[in-house]
């Protein structure tokens, strides 16, 4: 059995947010290419998401509105790429609940951390929020509750900018765990380490900002430092842990400010890996969010990936 699945479509390549804009299909297609003349691929399980359009709808309206998913539906001609990325990671839960894989890695566009219910305010015409149209580590968060029966779930982010609509999601729910590193003062202005969670949610929110220039040592840090400790704190075990890999941190990137290395993301994707040991069997999914310097981010990708199928867990 292959460890690791790695999710991917061309139909992801469709999706386009303008010329201008750095959330492009160069993206993907740098990082398939990267994947191919590394022979990565060829050592992975890789799956084409299918449509789903019925178990997709039904998954992305336990967290967003009904407006907000006909906005999007709307104004992307039936919003195939979006629709496709969530379908990405529901199968790769489905494959990693059901032990097919030991983990998934969603390589997937438009990313979704971003995303709140803001397409229904727009007279049905959707408008983006930070490239995002549908939240795809929540809306799997929320299908593995339902669909797999995991009561518990930790969504860990590194993406150089803060999950806003993840937090948003979950800021009143003590199932899910939401831990973000992240610049405080670059879009979207969220994140502050006061916002903790909300009634029962209380706790199960942690921000952990990080300066301009953060390194793999300060990164590793706050992972080391605030994530355990704050998991100990209560008693939370997940069932499933997902990613948003967001590889704007990178040293680099064409928006981020942050310095990780490849081999700093590798760093992490053991730790994280180590967690899921002594938690939940192992069960990772990770899904693309940012990374703008295609090269860079194909690099990232790999090193991500070279992690989830061959890593030495780090001892936690």
């Amino acid at each position: 059995m292959k460890k690791t699945a790695c999710l991917y479509s061309d139909k992801f390549l469709l999706h386009s947010p303008g010329a201008r804009s750095p959330e492009n299909a160069l993206r993907l297609e740098t990082i398939k290419k990267r994947l191919s003349a590394t022979g990565l691929s060829d050592r992975l399980f890789c799956v084409q998401p299918g449509p789903r359009v019925q178990t997709v709808r039904k998954a992305i309206l336990s967290v967003h509105s009904a407006a907000h998913y006909n906005s999007v539906v709307k104004w992307h001609s039936k919003a195939v790429p979006p629709l496709l990325a969530v379908s990405a990671v529901l199968t790769a839960i489905d494959l990693v609940m059901k032990k097919r894989v030991s983990n998934a890695f969603c390589a997937v566009r438009p990313p979704g951390h971003h995303a709140h219910n803001n397409g229904a305010h727009c007279d049905g015409n959707y408008q983006g929020e930070g490239f995002c149209f549908f939240n795809n580590a929540a809306v799997g968060a929320r299908y593995a509750q339902k669909n797999h029966g995991c009561k518990k779930i930790l969504i860990v982010d590194w993406d150089y900018h803060h999950g806003n609509g993840t937090e948003w999601a979950f800021y009143k729910d003590p199932t899910v765990f939401y831990f973000s590193t992240h610049s405080l003062y670059d879009y979207p202005v969220t994140g502050f380490p006061a916002r903790k969670g909300e009634g029962r949610g209380l706790g199960y929110n942690l921000n952990v900002p990080l300066a301009a220039g953060a390194s793999d040592h300060e990164i590793h840090s706050a992972f080391k430092s605030q994530l355990l400790p704050a998991l100990e704190k209560k008693g939370f075990v997940p069932d499933l842990i997902i990613i948003s890999a967001g590889f704007d941190s990178r040293k680099d990137d064409f928006i981020g400010h942050f310095t990780v290395t490849d081999s700093g993301f590798a760093e992490l994707t053991k730790f994280m890996m180590g967690l899921a040991d002594i938690y939940c069997e192992g069960r990772i999914v990770s899904v693309l969010e940012g990374g703008y310097n295609p090269a860079g981010l194909a690099q990232a990708v790999c090193a991500h990936l070279r992690a989830l199928m061959n890593a030495t867990q780090i001892e936690v």
